[in-house]
């Protein structure tokens, strides 16, 4: 009832409508600081300002820890047995898989054919921006991931909102719960009123969206001059529109293969929850938001609760189509070839440790410069990308709450058939 009434509101009254002006707001108040004062000054009120957004995405990380724990092992406890776990996991990591395998296939494919980094020059490169982004890559190895996966400690896992391993324990502990049968129920019936009081915390802070996103964007702007911005990475930012914009094809294609008319309106349920994710370069800022939407839409809670935690780990496709594109831009700017056979070496590469990431901050940088190191690409190349990466950055966590999902509605209606 609550989505229906919403919907009779004037648009300005809307949370996706006050999202949107305040993304305006926020690019116009950003490039009159910008045109306005000394750089020293605009960084500093870029610094002040973008405190709105860090408090709306820090209440957004208080709930998802509860709100994953909760609604996984409610939806494990409710599928009954290690069948069906077994059955949905399997389709959910098949998908993932094939998504992450494509998304990234289409990165290699563009930045093969309309060579962004050829040509680049490279005496303007600022390499001391780099080391915030190079110092978390000499943690990450296929080893680190493979233990990363296991929590130590719960808590620790909790405190830290390391999703992966909050699913991995909660779905340990869902089917212990689901083999105890009426035993477990008490337990269970408390965890999902749980599960739906956090859910009604996710109203309350959505409230604060639009002044999140005003502060990200007015940051931003206040000191990035977007026409130099737009003229020196014209060619590289023009070719990555190009892949994501190829790769929404793909994926809204396939939901429409998959869902039929129902895909329309998946798209009008998650419009709100691309807006934020986009003003915020944040997909887990709507992780709490989504998973309304999406019971909203029809898909049973049961499978919300255990597709959406697993796509947060293993279906992040935007991020995975600027992995391969990055990563050969900064070799073609290097003049580094890279044969068939390497790039594909690469790609296999990133899609086993890009996964379980999603809550290091520059993720997918993280990873491209890791990456970079293991084939002898310069990592100081990421200052190449940086300048831009932001605006990017706001394409590639659209895109991942667009592929989250088109997963969880396409296994959803699997699960029904």
């Amino acid at each position: 009832m609550e989505q229906i009434q919403s919907s009779k509101k004037p648009f300005y009254k809307s949370l996706t409508g006050q999202i949107l002006i305040a993304m305006i707001l926020g690019a116009i108040l950003g490039v009159i600081i910008h045109n306005s004062v000394a750089v020293e000054t605009a960084q500093e009120f870029s610094n002040k300002i973008k405190i709105l957004a860090t408090i709306f995405i820090r209440l957004v990380q208080m709930i998802i820890s509860p709100l994953v724990f909760t609604t996984l092992v409610v939806g494990i406890a409710k599928l009954g047995d290690i069948k069906a776990v077994g059955r949905i996991g399997g389709k959910a990591l098949g998908w993932f898989f094939t998504a992450s395998f494509i998304s990234l296939l289409i990165g290699m494919f563009y930045v093969n054919i309309l060579k962004p980094g050829v040509g680049l020059n490279l005496s303007n490169v600022d390499v001391a921006s780099v080391t915030d982004v190079t110092a978390k890559t000499q943690n990450l190895s296929f080893n680190n991931f493979i233990e990363h996966i296991v929590p130590k400690s719960i808590f620790e896992a909790m405190a830290t909102n390391e999703i992966l391993q909050i699913v991995v324990f909660s779905i340990f502990f869902g089917l212990a719960a689901a083999s105890m049968g009426e035993a477990a129920k008490p337990i269970v019936k408390a965890m999902d009123k749980i599960s739906h009081i956090v859910l009604k915390m996710v109203n309350f802070v959505m409230n604060f969206a639009p002044i999140g996103v005003f502060g990200a964007i007015a940051g931003v702007f206040a000191v990035r001059d977007f026409n130099e911005l737009a003229i020196t990475y014209f060619k590289f930012f023009g070719s990555f529109l190009i892949g994501i914009s190829t790769l929404w094809l793909i994926l809204i294609s396939v939901g429409y293969f998959f869902l039929g008319k129902q895909m329309k309106e998946l798209l009008k349920r998650i419009v709100g929850p691309l807006i934020i994710a986009f003003g915020t370069t944040s997909s887990e800022a709507v992780f709490p938001k989504l998973t309304e939407e999406l019971e909203n839409f029809g898909v049973k809670d049961k499978i919300v609760s255990f597709m959406l935690p697993l796509g947060y780990s293993f279906n992040l496709d935007g991020s995975m189509m600027y992995m391969t594109f990055a990563g050969i831009f900064i070799a073609q700017a290097y003049g580094i070839h890279l044969d068939l056979a390497t790039q594909f070496t690469m790609l296999f590469v990133l899609m086993l440790t890009s996964k379980g990431i999603a809550g290091v901050p520059r993720a997918s940088l993280v990873v491209v410069a890791a990456t970079c190191g293991m084939f002898d690409i310069p990592v100081e190349g990421i200052a190449l990308i940086l300048p831009i990466d932001h605006f990017c950055d706001m394409f590639r966590s659209a895109t991942n709450v667009l592929g989250n999902a088109l997963a969880t509605s396409v296994v959803g209606k699997w699960e029904e058939e």
